[in-house]
């Protein structure tokens, strides 16, 4: 490309604005750096407001403001934008279920990941690097098969790979015939990866900012009020905010959030773990998941390995880790790759999960006329971001549900319509 085809297709004003901005904020100590979405008062009315400043709840205010022009819309976050759930996940991204309501589902979430930094104008992070699923017997490899035949049908992107083959593709894991559990092959998504979840939340907060949408941080909803068979106001740290529709998007506390309306959902939380190690020279360039057990692992752009457990089986509100979990996900990583023995762990941190009882979201209206219910995502909320906002935005502008989450609706526990999708990792154990 000449110089003259590069000033064509860049704005290089605008380019020496950004450079000379940076520099200019760096020697003054950002003492005035502007904010990257506005901070509004609350308005006393909102034709929609969505509980939850995560992913899902920013998103979902983002395509009500894009693609329904609905822009009289508040987020009410009782923290900080990205401080539950979205900053407390593995960051993994794939679209590999069986069972056709997940699988479009996610395939749509997944093609709208492939276009979210050009969407939003703002730089997600999105690494296609694949994600390979082990298989250690052979009825795993079976089920494996029977999976990717069932993606391949539906248009969604599947491989299997042998055993000789993921050990060239990934060096460092032990292929050998005489670990505990080995390896017989993997299915393989390459579209599938990972995005930075900090990126995700920022991004779609601006980009909803710059649409009218008024994010307000620091506002813990402390009831709903409710008149007849309608949410009329929610209450908050700072003060009654009367609402046309309220929608939940509050991950581990959607019990809490929907029992504040009279609403008992058929949901547990959990307490999620992950870890992140010391930054190390790149040894993992795509996901793998453990077959034998449940763990995950994968490389950040900083070269720590961020790796995942299983569930705390009991019930529980709390974000912090504790010493079983570690030991269980620790000796899951060492049967997979050995040479982890000697790297060290940095931290590790809890997020909430809302479980239900097929392993599938619920993304649906309730039994209350204006009330909209966006929770359950069980160990999928992350992955699931850009299409959890379009179809819920879609519900809420719609009163009716997407054809993308019609049987993700609250009723399938009632009727026995459940997507119990394998897919989906295990399912809370009830009590």
């Amino acid at each position: 490309m000449c110089l003259q085809e590069w000033r064509n297709g860049f704005d290089t004003s605008r380019m020496r604005y950004s450079v000379f901005s940076l520099a200019k904020q760096a020697l003054r100590g950002h003492l005035d750096w502007p904010l990257a979405w506005r901070d509004p008062a609350p308005k006393k009315h909102y034709d929609v407001i969505v509980v939850g400043g995560g992913g899902h709840g920013l998103a979902t205010a983002f395509y009500l403001a894009k693609n329904h022009g609905i822009r009289n819309v508040a987020v009410l976050e009782k923290g900080w934008i990205g401080g539950g759930n979205t900053g407390r996940n593995t960051t993994i991204i794939r679209s590999n279920y069986m069972l056709d309501a997940n699988a479009h589902f996610y395939e749509w979430s997944l093609k709208l990941w492939e276009q979210l930094s050009q969407e939003i104008n703002y730089n997600v992070m999105f690494s296609p690097r694949g994600v390979l699923n082990l298989a250690h017997t052979e009825s795993q490899r079976d089920q494996y098969f029977r999976r990717g035949n069932q993606m391949l049908l539906n248009g969604i992107d599947a491989e299997w790979m042998s055993r000789e083959e993921i050990a060239r593709f990934v060096p460092h894991l032990d292929c050998s015939e005489n670990t505990r559990f080995p390896v017989l092959g993997g299915l393989m998504q390459r579209r599938g990866g990972t995005a930075r979840h900090d990126a995700v939340a920022w991004g779609y907060a601006r980009a909803a900012s710059d649409l009218g949408v008024d994010i307000i941080q620091n506002c813990e909803v402390q009831g709903l009020i409710r008149e007849g068979n309608r949410i009329v106001a929610v209450d908050t740290s700072r003060g009654r905010i009367k609402a046309g529709q309220v929608g939940i998007a509050v991950a581990g506390n959607t019990g809490r959030l929907a029992a504040m309306a009279g609403l008992k959902l058929p949901i547990e939380s959990h307490v999620l773990q992950a870890f992140v190690s010391e930054p190390l020279k790149p040894i993992l360039n795509t996901v793998v998941t453990y077959g034998a057990g449940h763990f995950y692992i994968s490389q950040s752009d900083k070269g720590e390995l961020v790796m995942g457990g299983d569930l705390d089986f009991y019930p529980s509100y709390s974000q912090k880790g504790n010493l079983p979990i570690i030991e269980e996900a620790v000796s899951a990583g060492l049967q997979m790759f050995p040479i982890l023995s000697r790297v060290r762990m940095l931290r590790h941190w809890g997020g909430i999960m809302d479980m239900t009882l097929d392993g599938s979201p619920i993304i649906a209206k309730t039994p209350i006329d204006n009330f909209y219910i966006n929770g359950g995502w069980c160990y999928g909320g992350f992955k699931a971001t850009p299409a959890s906002g379009w179809v819920f935005a879609h519900t809420l502008a719609n009163d009716a549900p997407h054809e993308l989450n019609r049987a993700h609706s609250l009723e399938r526990f009632e009727t026995g319509a459940v997507i119990d999708d394998k897919g989906a990792g295990p399912t809370a154990q009830w009590h």
